[in-house]
């Protein structure tokens, strides 16, 4: 219990709610613990000759669970990165990994680094200096431990990692595999970048396909015309609110930022705040909207969807009761807290929860992986047999038409959907869209008819924890 805010911390959130759910199963003697615990958790510290002088850095890599193998989980460059933080991480990890069913345990990563405070060369010494000393343990390795960025990295990192790694181990096949989240030209999958929100998205689209669950949140209809609030513009915030306002009519009327929170109540330009963001530094004197110097309290504001998708800890016991959202999503870790999401279920708010709604980067890392393992991309075989297997339907369609007399003709727009074979982005689009609905179904399922559960979070863990659970005892564990 943190004597400054007076509540857990993030870490013992995560074990609250796991035991939270854990008591309504009936695991045998011992395996409760066995799934809780971290397993293990290797710190390193290690030098860097930088601008004259040798700076020492610390890391962690947790793996909290080997129920399946490899481990799978991010690296995240933060000041605030500490090795309770990391193993709550990685717990995360291993149970949305088993809700979504892609086939790993759970780990994470962390350097306690400032990324804003050194030049790119610099970043680059340091993390091909990080991922030597985690590789030469096998924490980075595609049969064992394979990493994927997080805040504060992204592509440009994973790159040099898989670079690093396939230097020190010349002979593996596979060694493009050893890490998700690559460029496109170093072994990466098209759709990864925006996964994490595209995954929002579609876990959003599938709880409006049920009535009665939106109804719970005091909602109805559709996405059409919902005010959004969103914390955090990053990767993750900026793709689901671009795709929540372009493609499902919904209107960004808030965003939170670091300097303070713009406002527009008839939905926010999201491609031109994130230009302004970008040449900027924060949304101070966003011309398209009122700014808010106090951007924490916005969270308050009156919205229908409130979507945290920045950092942990956000929506705690002091500001719980005065947030209005019927409904939550946790496109980021833990951004509600034990304490909050007490007060927050006790008042009926509903929330889909982090490992569910931001799994979509861990799904499409599985697809990548399997890329990698694979060696060619989705589609490459099939694309065009499927492109010709309907234009010969197409063809025939029109002959019939022509040979009876009828006259009708396919709508340009039509033929050109139609016969487009699916490429990799596609692909990759349809298995994460086809995962989040699967994964919400028997999370729904477990959600209304277990008559212990109250909350999608419980139901998630009940689903995640029993997955765990069986693979240990078909291990004969």
């Amino acid at each position: 219990m943190s004597l400054q805010t007076g509540e857990p911390s993030f870490r013992q959130s995560v074990d609250l709610m796991f035991t939270r759910a854990a008591a309504l199963m009936d695991l045998p003697p011992g395996l409760e613990e066995k799934i809780r615990v971290c397993n293990a958790t290797y710190t390193v510290r290690f030098g860097v000759r930088l601008r004259g002088e040798i700076r020492t850095f610390t890391g962690y890599r947790a793996v909290h669970s080997e129920h399946m193998e490899p481990v799978k989980g991010g690296i995240r460059y933060a000041l605030a990165v500490n090795q309770d933080e990391v193993e709550a991480l990685a717990a995360l990890m291993t149970y949305k990994c088993a809700l979504v069913e892609a086939p790993f345990g759970g780990s994470k990563g962390g350097l306690c680094i400032d990324p804003g405070a050194y030049s790119e060369e610099e970043l680059e010494k340091i993390t091909r200096r990080f991922a030597y000393e985690l590789i030469k343990r096998d924490l980075i390795h595609p049969a064992q431990n394979v990493p994927a960025p997080d805040m504060g990295t992204g592509e440009r990192e994973m790159a040099w990692i898989a670079d690093q790694y396939a230097r020190m181990t010349t002979t593996d096949i596979n060694a493009r595999a050893c890490v998700t989240g690559k460029p496109i030209h170093a072994g990466g999958i098209q759709g990864r970048v925006e996964a994490t929100g595209r995954g929002v998205q579609y876990a959003l689209r599938e709880f409006f396909r049920h009535p009665e669950d939106v109804a719970k949140a005091g909602l109805s209809g559709t996405l059409d015309g919902k005010r959004v609030i969103v914390q955090g513009l990053g990767n993750v915030g900026f793709h689901a609110a671009l795709f929540l306002s372009t493609e499902d009519g919904c209107r960004i009327t808030h965003v939170i930022e670091r300097d303070g929170a713009v406002e527009n109540p008839a939905g926010l330009d999201i491609m031109g705040l994130r230009d302004w963001i970008a040449t900027h530094g924060g949304v101070t004197g966003y011309p398209g909207g009122t700014y808010h110097p106090d951007g924490a309290r916005l969270l308050e504001a009156a919205c229908d969807i409130l979507i945290p998708a920045a950092m942990e800890g956000v929506i705690t016991i002091h500001n719980a009761a005065a947030i209005k959202a019927p409904l939550i999503l946790e496109a980021a870790n833990g951004p509600v807290t034990a304490g909050a999401d007490d007060i927050l279920r006790a008042r009926g708010s509903v929330i889909i929860p982090d490992l569910y709604a931001n799994a979509g980067g861990v799904t499409v890392s599985y697809f990548e992986w399997v890329k990698n393992l694979s060696h060619i991309r989705f589609g490459r075989m099939q694309r065009r047999q499927e492109e010709s297997r309907h234009q010969l339907l197409v063809d025939e369609l029109e002959r019939l038409s022509a040979d009876s007399g009828i006259g009708w003709t396919l709508s340009p727009d039509f033929k050109q959907k139609y016969l487009r074979g699916a490429g990799e982005l596609e692909l990759v689009r349809s298995g994460l869209d086809d995962t989040m609905r699967a994964a919400y179904q028997s999370m729904r399922a477990v959600w209304w008819e277990h008559p212990g559960v109250t909350d999608l979070r419980m139901a998630g863990f009940l689903v995640a924890i029993g997955r765990v659970a069986d693979s240990y005892q078909a291990k004969g564990i």
